[in-house]
């Protein structure tokens, strides 16, 4: 019993090692992480690369994108919203591979008239096929502090989460037919553009562009998560996070529970209740158990 138990433990050690010499380190920094890749300079790096600003005006909105691509993890990202009068404008945060079967999984901050709250739409993308949205009102003013919004993502299911608190999970039920984002790489998206054909209202509510610029920032960038080489995942740790602490990450009791308090008082779309919109029948992922 002993000795088998040594054996184990050897083996344990061994499996730590390796896994500290897959996982390589560093910290948030978005002129490492980041390309900003249209706006001509209405996209910004200042603060040492610590603070990252977006902004749109009558000509132009703006983006980025990351360097790396990712193939499995955890993203978290520190937003501050376009304050004020934001109506028709719209902050995007996603993870997306490329080309017309892409995978893409949504953040998208929908902009309103002043002391209107702001709409968080998600949607996840299989083999270029969407129309999986869910929207929800926050539980506080995204423009006033900066607050996190995350993306846990594994091949078991995907989990966004605001202030660490789950507000959606998109399971993988790719038992019953479903396709799931496993095998595309991703980079990892922001931009802020002019929506005001659909944004606020249907496109009843147009952007005033007197009250351009409008600007949206960003900061504390972590990923956790395996990076992509070109012909295979590396698994290589980009930040400080602990290893492998988004591979367990699965929601426990009191994570169910805020999940249910967010999408009983704070969800007001759901593409799976719906009925009106898929007359034949729900999509089949619908039909399963949400937690």
């Amino acid at each position: 019993m002993g000795s088998s138990c040594n054996v184990i433990s050897m083996a344990l050690l061994a499996c730590l090692v390796l896994n500290s010499l897959v996982f390589v380190a560093h910290g948030g920094d978005f002129y490492q992480d980041f390309d900003i890749t249209w706006g001509d300079r209405r996209g910004k790096i200042f603060n040492g690369g610590k603070l990252l600003s977006l902004s749109l005006d009558r000509v132009s909105g703006s983006g980025f994108q990351s360097k790396k691509e990712y193939l499995f993890g955890r993203i978290d990202m520190q937003l501050k919203l376009v304050a004020g009068n934001s109506a028709g404008t719209v902050t995007a945060y996603y993870l997306s591979s490329q080309g017309p079967t892409h995978d893409e999984i949504d953040f998208e901050f929908l902009g309103n008239l002043s002391g209107d709250p702001y709409i968080l739409h998600t949607n996840v993308f299989t083999q270029g096929k969407g129309n999986r949205e869910q929207q929800f009102y926050l539980w506080f003013d995204p423009t006033r502090n900066f607050h996190t919004y995350s993306i846990i993502w594994k091949p078991q299911h995907i989990i966004f989460l605001v202030d660490n608190t789950p507000i959606r999970v998109f399971k993988n039920a790719e038992s019953i037919g479903v396709p799931f984002p496993k095998s595309q790489p991703m980079r990892i998206y922001s931009s802020l553009w002019n929506a005001d054909d659909w944004a606020t209202r249907g496109g009843l509510v147009k952007t005033d562009w007197a009250k351009a610029p409008f600007t949206a920032y960003y900061r504390n960038f972590k990923a956790n998560a395996c990076v992509w080489s070109g012909k295979s995942s590396s698994c290589a740790k980009t930040n400080s996070v602990s290893a492998g602490a988004w591979e367990t990450n699965e929601l426990d009791a009191p994570g169910r529970r805020r999940l249910r308090w967010v999408q009983k008082y704070f969800m007001i779309y759901n593409y799976c209740t719906d009925l009106k919109r898929f007359p034949q029948g729900v999509p089949p992922e619908c039909k399963r158990p949400r937690f």
